[in-house]
């Protein structure tokens, strides 16, 4: 791995063969000495373009055989890294094009969560966060991508959606 050095290779190589794509600083802190360190040897990935910083403590690795650095993981699978599989569901057309009730596949993926609001990118997606109070979380499925659980709107609830915003 060009441009790397030994404690980062180190690092990369065990999350790699451990098959984690999502990790957190306690998963590779027992690889640096200290927390500086550990503060450092992040920073150093994210410039080199590694890994990339998903919330406050969560990071995603981009593997090895990405061409150029660049790489793309399912956003729904992303979205529930975000919010440790808590206090969310994903709407809109994303929802509706996921349950086939559409066939324009969505520029922008809604989100319904208790906790966050604003807009973000990640590996090319926009994601759209929507507070709700937690009372209103309510009408989602939870479905699974890779092996991967995410929670989506109902089908119902998406078609009702639709059916409010032609």
């Amino acid at each position: 791995m060009k441009g790397l050095s030994n404690n980062e290779i180190e690092v990369v190589s065990f999350l790699e063969l451990n098959e984690k794509s999502f990790f957190t600083r306690n998963d590779i802190k027992r690889f640096f000495k200290n927390e500086g360190l550990l503060k450092f040897y992040i920073r150093q990935l994210k410039k080199k373009k590694r890994i990339i910083k998903i919330n406050k403590n969560k990071y995603y690795l981009v593997p090895v055989k990405a061409y150029q650095n660049k790489w793309s993981e399912n956003p729904f699978i992303v979205i529930d890294e975000i919010f440790n599989g808590k206090n969310y569901f994903i709407s809109g057309f994303a929802a509706a094009h996921y349950w086939g009730l559409i066939d324009q596949i969505p520029r922008k993926i809604e989100v319904y969560c208790t906790n966050k609001q604003g807009k973000t990118r990640l590996f090319e997606t926009e994601i759209v966060f929507k507070r709700i109070r937690p009372k209103n979380l309510v009408g989602f499925v939870e479905q699974k991508a890779k092996n991967h659980s995410f929670k989506i709107a109902s089908k119902e609830k998406a078609l009702q959606w639709i059916k409010s915003n032609p």
